[in-house]
């Protein structure tokens, strides 16, 4: 009768499997971080981005009108003509933007004028929405873009 090889095939030992677990755990470890970290870094970008393009229709204001929105009329002054405050002469009619962005934490773009650091401040405060902060948490400020 000749031998049967059913008990030829070998499966993987235990040590095996716990050196390919901690191989993928370290890999997980190294890989997994910065693939979170990029979406964070992503939207601290957009918010730039956000705050230039801000910026390019507050200097179309000014150049339209001879001054920048006050505080008080807001960033609103962008989308609609204010009916406070100084009121300027030479408004488009379909405003200087669309629509305000909100940040990309979801909260609204800070904006001062006259500001403490140029004509005007305009800033996110980052991912916690709350001034100062250090890393994602901190403020993304007009005056300090390139």
């Amino acid at each position: 009768m000749p031998v049967s090889r059913l008990n030829t095939r070998r499966g993987f030992t235990l040590i095996e499997i716990l050196v390919v677990v901690t191989i993928l755990g370290i890999l997980v470890g190294i890989v997994v971080p910065r693939i979170l970290d990029r979406p964070e870094e992503a939207r601290r970008t957009r918010a730039a981005a956000d705050i230039r393009g801000i910026g390019e229709a507050l200097g179309m204001f000014r150049l339209d009108n001879g001054f920048y929105p006050s505080t008080e009329q807001g960033l609103r002054a962008l989308v609609e003509k204010p009916q406070t405050g100084r009121i300027p002469t030479r408004y488009p009619d379909n405003g200087y933007l669309r629509r305000i962005p909100l940040d990309p934490w979801g909260n609204p773009y800070v904006y001062l004028s006259p500001g403490l650091h140029d004509e005007y401040d305009l800033l996110s405060y980052g991912a916690d929405g709350e001034p100062g902060g250090e890393g994602n948490n901190a403020e993304i400020r007009s005056w300090e873009l390139d």
